[in-house]
């Protein structure tokens, strides 16, 4: 990652389990990608954690007591601030095997069994930060390319007839803004 990135690409991973080993394995898994971790012991603690802070991903434990993993999923959906924090399920490898089923059903991203392989966790969780720090870059040029066209709107508005060498300059510098292979 850049030194220039910000802490809303660094919006972080927030792990949900109410088992301190599983939470320390995670931690030691994840730790050298660099991104804040943030634990959460239990699904009440996860939904006030996504209401504190942006996250790029839920890594949430299906069996907690309280409310469990598909209960807490389901409350992340239905908030507006948090419906599209991709969430992955983690279980113990004994568990029903309807669990991927109502996991998948509930809006999770993917569903792992405990143990699991840490490249793959680690694989898996890179995809999800990547795309996360796509979206704040997409989020961010959406909202530069809006300013500007509403700042080309107001120095044309009214010009009779507009100055069509300063609006053809203007439309070049809005170009550059766009990656490379978007159409504008």
């Amino acid at each position: 990652m850049s030194a220039e990135a910000t802490t809303d690409e660094r919006a972080g991973i927030l792990l949900v389990d109410d088992m301190e080993d599983n939470l320390i394995a995670l931690e030691a898994v994840l730790g050298s990608l660099n991104e804040p971790l943030v634990r959460a012991r239990s699904g009440e603690e996860a939904m006030k954690a996504l209401l504190r802070r942006r996250f790029a991903l839920v890594l949430l434990d299906v069996r907690m007591p309280g409310m469990d993993g598909f209960e807490t999923a389901a409350n992340i959906k239905r908030l507006d601030q948090t419906k599209d924090v991709p969430i992955i399920f983690l279980t113990g490898a004994d568990d029903d095997s309807g669990y991927a089923f109502r996991g998948y059903a509930t809006g999770a991203a993917d569903y792992l069994t405990k143990p699991f392989d840490p490249w793959v966790l680690r694989a898996k969780v890179t995809v999800f930060l990547d795309l996360h720090r796509k979206n704040r870059q997409l989020e961010r040029l959406h909202g530069e390319l809006s300013h500007r066209l509403a700042e080309l709107e107001h120095q044309f508005t009214g010009e009779n007839p507009p100055d069509l060498d300063r609006l053809h300059a203007q439309i070049r510098e809005l170009r550059r803004l766009v990656p490379h292979g978007h159409p504008l």
